[in-house]
């Protein structure tokens, strides 16, 4: 018996098959690029039952990988309502409801803080126990994909010419997988990131959660038969114990979340039945079953790189934050949608060696953006809950007039949060050296509140094109020219961009279907659908902005 190890080709590794390694997997075979994604759970195994959110920005990027449909049809059943309830406890006086649509009507909906976003594809409420599967079983029958379950990886080396990655399966042999890139999806304990020494800095410990996923078949009746509508969250407001109950499946389990008190740090300080009891709202005859422990504690900590030389790290890998509304897991579809078509322009010769430089000076920036974002919220959070009083379940004329208060601030605090439109469509890449910035600043945003623009940098604003197709449906998988005045000669601007393989797609669209923030004749969008150039003429030296976008030179036009 030969102790060689199976030798295997790629050009880029992949560690770690959670939702950020899929999508990364997936977007790089789109685009033709041979991956290996290494996986150490056995093929199957569930994750852990967290990131109970996919943004409406993923949800634009599995629509263009093909996989959104898919995603939509999973989760909670059809008509599940995905609103977010705040009651005294689970089974208690509701005092507030965010509305948020089921996913059966989810296209359809016109009333909700959501509804009317600008985007062909709305936010969507499932568990990754759910998710994940999905991805794994539409990257696994992709012809360029090949994903190796119970494999871990033991270390790699690089050199000028690329990647060794070593790996053991589960029956004990080593994998040598020779490939151009390794990227390292592997999460908050990253062994990538430890290897390529890029350290994470920040605020350890925000706040302590213990956390317990349950079988309760019997909670959901209890609730109707009082009159309770369900709700994909559920926040119980009280003095005694404040938490959250997630439903997870819609009919009997469920993510119950018991926020520790600040100050302490031990888990098991705290009688987790009593504190689940509390929550729910039930006495000691109620009847349920712990599944497993999901304890977790909020950071925000951000690495200080994320690449050394043909190793880059995505999501978790990268930045650990506090976990709510799946920020942590969107922003790492985020960096894998824009690592991807980088890797791809590079590995398919368009792309210059430089074009790789853009995606730290582009993600490292709005992850720090971001985690403050969930960071000032968390405090804002802790501070709401710790200032309920008992009058939040009394009766007459002033608990009456406190529970109206408490309804409007505990909505307005949280519709940011679970209407999050300012993180899906706000950020914008400011220091990017694939950009052709033109003096104009993306407008700011905020949680909850951005401003559409094409100002370079930003997200192409969406709209619905005149023959009813969603504009980014028209994009094609590269560069994307719009022309809104078939009068300008593009002509030269074409040449150059064939001549150093480029892909641009020319997409004329009709002047009255585009909305006024649309201010220039022509506009060139990127493969992840942020600008990358406006004008109404094209440059003087086309060269030098085909130069530009494909990481030849930072030359400014």
């Amino acid at each position: 018996m030969s102790d060689d190890p199976i030798r295997l080709n790629a050009d880029v590794v992949v560690v770690g098959a959670g939702p950020v390694g899929l999508t990364l997997a997936m977007d790089l075979a789109s685009r033709g690029v041979e991956v290996i994604v290494l996986e150490a759970r056995p093929r199957g195994e569930p994750p852990n039952v967290k990131s109970n959110h996919v943004s409406a920005r993923s949800m634009e990027i599995f629509r263009r990988l093909g996989v959104a449909g898919k995603v939509r049809d999973a989760g909670l059943p059809a008509d599940y309502p995905n609103d977010v309830a705040y009651r005294t406890a689970f089974l208690g006086r509701e005092i507030t409801r965010i509305p948020i649509p089921c996913r059966a009507d989810r296209y359809t909906a016109s009333e909700g803080p959501d509804t009317d976003w600008p985007t062909p594809e709305p936010p969507h409420r499932i568990n990754q126990i759910y998710l994940e599967p999905v991805l794994f079983a539409h990257l696994e029958v992709m012809p360029k994909a090949r994903i190796l379950s119970a494999t871990a990886l033991t270390n790699f080396t690089q050199s000028e010419d690329g990647v060794t990655v070593r790996a053991t399966d589960a029956q004990g042999r080593e994998i040598a997988i020779a490939c151009t890139y390794l990227v390292g999806c592997d999460g908050g304990r990253s062994g990538v990131r430890k290897a390529i020494g890029a350290t994470l800095s920040g605020d350890v410990a925000l706040q302590h959660v213990q956390s317990s996923y349950i079988r309760a078949p019997s909670l959901l009746p209890m609730l109707r038969k009082k009159g309770g509508v369900p709700a994909w969250a559920s926040f119980s407001l009280n003095p005694q114990q404040s938490g959250n109950v997630y439903a997870i499946d819609g009919r009997e389990t469920w993510l119950v979340h018991v926020y520790l008190r600040p100050g302490v740090t031990d888990f098991e300080a705290v009688d987790r039945d009593q504190a689940i009891r509390t929550v729910l709202g039930v006495d000691g005859a109620f009847a349920y079953d712990l599944l497993s422990k999901e304890d977790w504690i909020g950071r925000r900590l951000i690495v200080d790189r994320m690449r050394r030389d043909r190793v880059f790290i995505c999501g978790d890998a990268s930045h650990l934050w506090v976990p709510y509304a799946g920020y942590g897991m969107n922003a790492g579809i985020a960096d894998a949608a824009n690592l991807a078509w980088l890797l791809a322009a590079r590995l398919t010769g368009w792309g210059a060696d430089g074009i790789l430089a853009a995606y730290e000076a582009e993600r490292l920036p709005i992850t720090e953006q971001v985690s403050r974002f969930a960071m000032d919220h968390a405090h804002a959070m802790t501070k709401a809950r710790g200032a309920v009083s008992s009058q939040i379940d009394a009766e007459g004329p002033e608990a009456d007039v406190y529970r109206a208060s408490i309804a409007k601030s505990t909505y307005d605090l949280n519709v940011r949060q679970y209407c999050c439109a300012g993180l899906n469509f706000g950020y914008y890449y400011e220091r990017s050296p694939l950009i052709a910035y033109d003096g104009e600043a993306a407008p700011p945003y905020s949680m909850s509140e951005f401003t559409a623009s094409t100002a370079p940098g930003a997200r192409v604003p969406h709209f619905t094109l005149a023959d009813g197709r969603s504009l980014y449906d028209a994009f094609g998988q590269g560069y994307t020219l719009l022309r809104f005045d078939p009068t300008v000669d593009v002509t030269a601007l074409l040449r150059a961009a064939r001549i150093s393989g480029v892909p641009i797609d020319l997409l004329d669209v009709t002047a009255v279907s585009a909305p006024d923030v649309y201010r220039h004749r022509l506009l060139l969008a990127r493969p992840d659908q942020h600008v990358a150039w406006r004008g109404d003429q094209i440059p003087a030296d086309p060269e030098a902005l085909i130069n530009a976008i494909r990481g030849a030179d930072t030359i400014r036009v």
